[in-house]
């Protein structure tokens, strides 16, 4: 339902250059050839200030990655689109990451076009071509010819080599359903249960179906074939949380037969050394999945750039506190072969570490 031909991907592709985003952008740095620190993120309110970019910029990263929001389009208008874009483009601190810093990025909901759409936004073929144009991806990009943006990256030479997958949860999303709430508002539910002193879960209701799925079978493909690729670490950047148990709001969990699905795929592929990077929520926090998985697998959360979360949903595979301020992600990387440790961070606004968490590289093997 709602897949994108190749006729319009091509097309949407062969469109981009008419959006003239490049006038007011640097040209892309080339992907880093080694890679030891990576800073992420995701919600960049367009029509906020930005100051994370200095902290950003001060712990010198090899690499950027927008893990999604990084606009609030909401629109099918694609001049206002556009005008979105070009907002972000004129932030100080974006040019000064975008000179220095080579930079990775995926979409969410916010800049796909709407609020938690998915394959039913109508307008999915032009914001492809804008977000490409916006991003300055080559004409040659196999993200053009593909059913979605979704991408990987092979950065660094053997024994340090780090694979950044970035999959395209939104374009060939199936619709998600909203909880029975016995007709009441959802604003005014969500005020009772707080008013209570009792957590706040999301809007929407656990997608079971046989059909129902965030990926669509071609990406899902793509997606095994990646796994089998030679790697030392593999970040996973998702726009939405990967692992945190079910709160309501969207999530791999959310989709239950993707969450499995991804588990069991990293399980037969024998895929060592994933750690999931996601955004979406507004607030960072660290999560941690151990049961019925190949091995501990982590997911670290850093969201917004500018946006943060009046209420905390529940979590109970969150580990230690959650961040509820502006906020940046950072994973470090020591190289140092079998003793290799990868250190998951997540900072605030003046660049001091809230979060942290050590990971042996060789615990992340089946």
């Amino acid at each position: 339902m709602g897949h994108l031909t190749r006729r319009n991907v091509v097309a949407a592709g062969s469109a981009a250059a008419t959006f003239g985003f490049a006038s007011a952008l640097a040209a892309p740095l080339p992907m880093p050839s080694a890679v030891s620190r990576i800073c992420f993120g995701s919600c960049a309110h367009q029509d906020k200030d930005q100051p994370v970019w200095e902290a950003v910029l001060a712990a010198k990263p090899d690499l950027f990655v927008f893990l999604g929001d990084n606009i609030y389009g909401d629109t099918r208008d694609m001049a206002v689109l556009r005008a979105k874009y070009g907002k972000l483009a004129a932030k100080p601190g974006f040019k000064k990451l975008r000179a220095s810093v080579p930079i990775a990025a995926v979409w969410d909901d916010h800049d796909y076009g709407e609020d938690d759409s998915g394959a039913d936004y109508p307008m999915r073929a032009e914001s492809k071509a804008a977000f490409l144009e916006f991003w300055q991806e080559p004409a040659n990009s196999p993200r053009r010819g593909r059913d979605g943006i979704y991408t990987s990256y092979m950065l660094g030479p053997e024994g340090r080599r780090v694979q950044l997958i970035l999959p395209d949860l939104r374009t060939n999303r199936t619709p998600i359903t909203k909880l029975d709430l016995g007709g009441k508002d959802y604003k005014a539910w969500a005020k009772e249960l707080e008013t209570a002193g009792k957590p706040v879960p999301g809007p929407y209701t656990r997608m079971t179906g046989p059909a129902d799925t965030m990926l669509g079978e071609l990406q899902w493909a793509w997606l095994a074939e990646e796994l089998m690729r030679p790697a030392d670490v593999r970040l996973f950047g998702s726009s939405l949380q990967v692992l945190a148990d079910f709160p309501g709001w969207e999530s791999w969990a959310v989709y239950a037969r993707d969450h499995q699905r991804l588990i069991d795929l990293i399980r037969r592929q024998r895929a060592a050394g994933v750690v999931f990077l996601s955004g979406d929520t507004h607030y960072g926090e660290l999560t941690k999945l151990d049961l019925n998985t190949p091995y501990p697998l982590w997911d670290v959360t850093s969201s917004g750039i500018t946006e943060v979360w009046p209420v905390l949903p529940p979590n109970d595979l969150r580990v230690g506190s959650a961040v509820r301020e502006v906020n940046f992600g950072m994973v470090d990387i020591a190289w140092a072969g079998a003793q290799t440790t990868i250190t998951m961070q997540v900072c605030d606004v003046n660049g001091v570490v809230k979060l942290s968490q050590v990971l042996p590289l060789a615990s992340l093997s089946a």
